[in-house]
């Protein structure tokens, strides 16, 4: 899915205007009834109080098509306008005239913050105050306004954005944004929905189709897209009934240190559930053992140093190496890294203390073979591109960084991101259980699996990513949060792949639904 940005949402909506020779007016009435059947297939005429909030731009002419059609269906509906400015959008007030015209109960106009309504914790608050447009810091009522939608612990349901909350920058002060339970968007999801630190302004999000042009939505390039099974499936590789391991490339993980062999023994164990035909595993000697033990599949090669990894040599041709998991950051580990990279071929996956030895010595960047996968955490990401004040800069010194060095960075986290070529890839699997010691692990592991079986790097990047949340999704409904560690992770992959061809189960369509309404 693309995840269009503002000023291409406004774009699209000019041209559907224009090629569909509608109004602005009318594609307004096409959003605000699609939110109507939204609420009214949930609600079936239900009684509650619906608060709509209106902005006076098209957020908030949004919100009056909204609350003419609740009126006319009969719903128990108060309405607001935020008078915050004496300026109008022109649908605003066509809309405000049509409000009018099928009730007594004409909106309540909100100066100040006397004027504020009673809100239940049983209610329902419709925010169509602000939509993406807004480009300045709001007015202190309009502030306690939304504090007051917060305190009053209502169900809050978004038009488009949450009102305060910018597309494309940071905000300075969260009692400035209304927190929604629901926010159903226009055209697409917001990048800002699957950011640290503004995702916690919605809870959830869905995007109603309000008949943009198609062509616009399928030719327009985005600089972000979201990734689920639909993005990821046609990049999968079959396998032919005559296939052998050969055909699947041979994965070398180097990396372990005295006490820390299981971060790479999940590495180990990930690529070849992943799909790698052989893996082999370079380890200080004090691994040989426990890996031979504890994953028989894998062959061995041990450094000549009992606890460290100290000097690199192998007499195998890797199709792909990992390097860096619980390798340490020992001085000698170091020197023998960078003997390593000068003299190395094959594609590379570095995660964790390989990060942070490049981190140490930016000189060795150089070295990394083009499209090479890094899969830091945050900590070891500000090691590597330096501090940021807020996601948007982090994003852009990750974009400027892998354009520079020509690498493909995974920036992990609840709504990972693979960035590449000035491209944001957000995935959209997996969960809090990923929080537990080793996920990170398996994640180099499949991602390097991948890579061995002959999928691009960005694609084995991108599809990786998914494959490691979707086994911890399927993985959860058994374990629970809690208790899932990252050996279910691997144990849950085949689920995974499994998955991406089950067809989900058609929804039943209440009648309602399909009724324009009148």
């Amino acid at each position: 899915m693309k995840v269009f940005s503002k000023e291409q949402i406004y774009e699209g909506d000019k041209l559907t205007a224009d090629r569909q020779k509608i109004s602005s007016t009318e594609l307004m009435e096409r959003a605000g009834t699609q939110i109507f059947n939204w609420i009214h297939a949930r609600m079936q005429g239900a009684q509650v109080p619906i608060h709509v909030f209106c902005g006076i731009g098209n957020n908030g002419g949004d919100g009056l098509v909204l609350a003419r059609h609740l009126i006319t269906h009969g719903y128990n509906v108060n309405t607001f306008v935020i008078n915050c400015s004496d300026k109008r959008s022109k649908d605003f007030l066509v809309n405000y005239d049509r409000i009018k015209n099928v009730t007594k109960k004409w909106p309540v106009l909100l100066n100040c913050a006397e004027d504020f309504p009673e809100i239940n914790a049983e209610d329902i608050i419709v925010d169509a105050v602000f939509g993406i447009g807004l480009n300045r810091p709001i007015d202190t009522w309009v502030k306690q306004l939304f504090i007051h939608f917060r305190t009053s612990k209502a169900f809050t349901l978004a038009i488009d954005i949450p009102s305060g909350l910018f597309p494309d920058k940071p905000i300075e002060d969260e009692d400035a944004v209304v927190w929604a339970g629901y926010t159903l968007s226009f055209a697409s999801p917001k990048l800002v929905f699957f950011l640290p630190e503004t995702a916690k302004y919605t809870v959830q999000w869905e995007v109603l189709d309000i008949g943009l042009d198609q062509e616009f939505l399928f030719t327009t390039e985005t600089e972000v897209e979201l990734i689920g099974k639909h993005e990821v499936l046609p990049n999968y590789m079959p396998r032919e009934k005559y296939s052998h391991k050969g055909q699947f490339g041979h994965t070398l993980i180097i990396g372990g240190s005295y006490g820390k062999i299981g971060a790479v023994t999940l590495a180990s164990r990930a690529a070849l559930s992943s799909g790698a035909g052989l893996v082999s595993v370079f380890v200080p000697k004090c691994g040989y053992y426990p890996l031979q033990a504890a994953f028989p599949e894998a062959m061995v090669i041990t450094d000549i140093n009992e606890e460290l990894i100290t000097n690199i040599e192998f007499n195998i041709e890797p199709t792909v190496v990992a390097f860096g998991i619980g390798a340490g950051t020992n001085k000698q580990t170091g020197s023998a890294f960078e003997v390593f990279l000068k003299t190395n071929k094959a594609p590379l996956v570095i995660d964790a203390d390989g990060i942070n030895l490049l981190a140490k010595k930016k000189s060795l960047l150089k070295f990394l073979p083009e499209s090479s996968i890094l899969t830091p955490h945050p900590k070891e990401l500000e090691r590597l591109i330096g501090a940021w004040n807020d996601d948007f800069e982090k994003l852009n010194k990750v974009k400027a960084f892998a354009k520079k060095h020509k690498v493909i960075i995974i920036i992990k986290g609840a709504h990972s991101i693979t960035v590449y070529d000035d491209k944001l890839y957000v995935n959209t699997t997996g969960n809090s259980g990923l929080s537990t010691a080793g996920s990170g692990d398996v994640l180099t592991g499949i991602v390097t699996g991948l890579v061995s079986q002959g999928y691009n790097p960005l694609v084995a990047a991108i599809f990786g990513v998914y494959l490691h949340g979707k086994s911890a999704d399927i993985a959860v409904e058994d374990f629970g949060y809690q208790s899932l560690i990252a050996s279910h992770v691997i144990d849950y992959l085949g689920e995974a792949y499994i998955d991406l061809f089950k067809q989900p189960e058609p929804p039943e369509q209440l009648e309602e639904n399909k009724q324009e309404p009148k």
